[in-house]
């Protein structure tokens, strides 16, 4: 009986550390394939030109119409992206494509929105000026920012500059940010080798991810965003998706026909909790039968502290 014992003991402690060794193979190879997501620091949080950054993306008086800010395509409710399959821009106009969440979305490093087509946030702020702003030319909004309390707010944020108001600051404070709006979770903790971080179905999810060759284009701390792919790539995605108009994605900006469906992949962090999926928004949520649903669980975490709704006095 006392060898029965012994046995199943060695046996156990055997399988617990092949576990181990499996965990830590997985963990490197993680590691080398994603890396870690940093987290928001107190500095950041602080700072003057971030300050000016948040109050400028809540404010919905720096638009043509009065109604329309930053934050009407970017919602709180969806973690930063639109529930609605594409926004409205404060011309009432629909937008071509589904707005994606601004959390972790300046550390893509393919550009900015679908197409890659905005190479930085202060590229995607400028250019939202005459975009979704709904201003026929930049300048038009530089009386309103003439206006309290941004005049304060922009010496504060760039006390060294002459003159503070000027749209290459109004569209850096924008970007920094939305630089600090970032979201590490549990799978970080995990990557830093943290055990318990990281459930045994999460772990399971992780390695069908990265031996279905997800990880091929969904790589990088975001889980995307570091290059162009086209768009279904074993079969006809509008098939599968219901995507309606017709798209050809980065086709419309060369019109090379081999650019035709090619988009920039989505970020995974946080996908679950931001509503719509692809450069139509043609996915509402992600089924439970997808393999991706357990990864998701991976990668979600609470609101940003300095995700907050700021008022203009």
């Amino acid at each position: 009986m006392r060898t029965v014992q012994l046995t199943f003991v060695c046996l156990l402690l055997l399988l617990l550390r092949l576990a181990e060794a499996a965990d830590d193979a997985l963990r490197t190879q993680a590691n080398a394939l994603f890396g870690v997501l940093a987290p928001v620091t107190e500095a950041e949080i602080n700072d003057p030109v971030v300050a000016l950054g948040r109050v400028l993306f809540w404010d919905t008086d720096l638009s043509s119409s009065g109604e329309v800010a930053c934050a009407s395509c970017h919602l709180v409710a969806n973690m930063g992206a639109d529930s609605r399959r594409v926004s409205r821009d404060a011309r009432g106009r629909p937008t071509r494509r589904h707005s994606q969440t601004v959390f972790n979305a300046q550390a893509a490093t393919a550009g900015l929105r679908w197409l890659g087509d905005r190479a930085s946030g202060t590229a995607q702020a400028l250019g939202s000026i005459t975009g979704s702003m709904g201003f026929s030319n930049r300048e038009d909004i530089f009386p309103l920012l003439m206006t309290s309390p941004y005049p304060q707010l922009f010496r504060q944020a760039f006390p060294a500059a002459e003159e503070p108001v000027t749209a290459e600051n109004y569209s850096l404070a924008l970007e920094t940010n939305q630089r600090s709006l970032r979201t590490p979770a549990a799978f970080d903790q995990w990557l830093d080798g943290v055990e318990t971080a990281l459930g045994e179905d999460a772990k399971i999810g992780l390695q069908h991810f990265i031996r279905f060759g997800c990880a091929a284009c969904h790589n990088g701390p975001l889980l995307g965003g570091n290059s162009l792919q086209r768009f279904g790539v074993l079969e006809d995605f509008r098939v599968l998706t219901g995507s309606n108009p017709e798209d050809v994605g980065l086709m419309t900006l060369s019109g090379n026909p081999e650019d035709r469906d090619v988009f920039r992949v989505q970020p995974l962090r946080i996908v679950a909790n931001t509503a719509r999926s692809f450069h139509d928004g043609s996915v509402s949520r992600l089924g439970t039968q997808w393999v991706l649903w357990r990864l998701c669980s991976l990668v979600e975490t609470c609101r940003s502290r300095n995700w907050q709704n700021c008022s203009v006095s």
